[in-house]
């Protein structure tokens, strides 16, 4: 394949593959995710949450070696010390790939245990976040930017419209009270019809 040619649900399953070949837990996040569960739209970024450590640092710098990728070794290392970020870049095909470390939080406990495996035939198979954990990130992320990015509310939109019924709104409700996203939750809400 030329390098040019990469899609990003191949780099997301590149990514998918290196993780559980190394028995590192992951979970698929962001637009992949919510584009899994939801509607599909374009996007050239990968979202992964990772609990990479120091030693995986070696093999995870020679998978993704340059001249094919960007991978900075001092920014992993910096990221797993400050349970921050770090990207991989595929400049050939422009994706990008965010490698988040998360912190031990309640709530990142609660989504490592609700992660799910989803498959699509030639195409992906991999650990994603529940979809209720994608909304409510992508909540938190849209409170974040200070409420002027409409992606994340067209993402929440487009899973809500897909899932239906199938979305926990209970456990939606509890974390977006917890997370402080209560508001963001009845806006959302109310663009789908759901509430007055």
């Amino acid at each position: 394949m030329n390098p040019t040619e990469l899609e990003p649900h191949q780099l997301m399953q590149r990514l998918a593959d290196f993780m559980e070949a190394h028995e590192i837990a992951y979970r698929i996040v962001g637009s992949m995710a919510s584009m899994v569960y939801g509607e599909p739209r374009f996007t050239n970024d990968v979202d992964i949450v990772v609990e990479l450590r120091t030693e995986h640092v070696p093999a995870l710098c020679a998978a993704f070696a340059s001249p094919e990728y960007y991978l900075a070794e001092h920014a992993v290392h910096d990221a797993i010390a400050r349970k921050f970020q770090f990207n991989i870049l595929h400049p050939a095909s422009g994706l990008k790939v965010d490698i988040v470390l998360p912190h031990d939080t309640e709530f990142a406990r609660s989504e490592a245990k609700r992660i799910q495996r989803i498959s699509s035939p030639g195409e992906y198979d991999a650990w994603f976040g529940s979809p209720e954990d994608v909304l409510l990130s992508k909540l938190v992320y849209f409170q974040l930017g200070g409420g002027i990015s409409e992606k994340h509310l067209r993402d929440i939109a487009g899973m809500m419209k897909v899932l239906r019924e199938k979305l926990d709104r209970v456990y939606i409700s509890e974390w977006a009270a917890k997370l402080g996203v209560a508001t963001e939750w009845t806006l959302v809400r109310k663009r789908v019809g759901e509430a007055s």
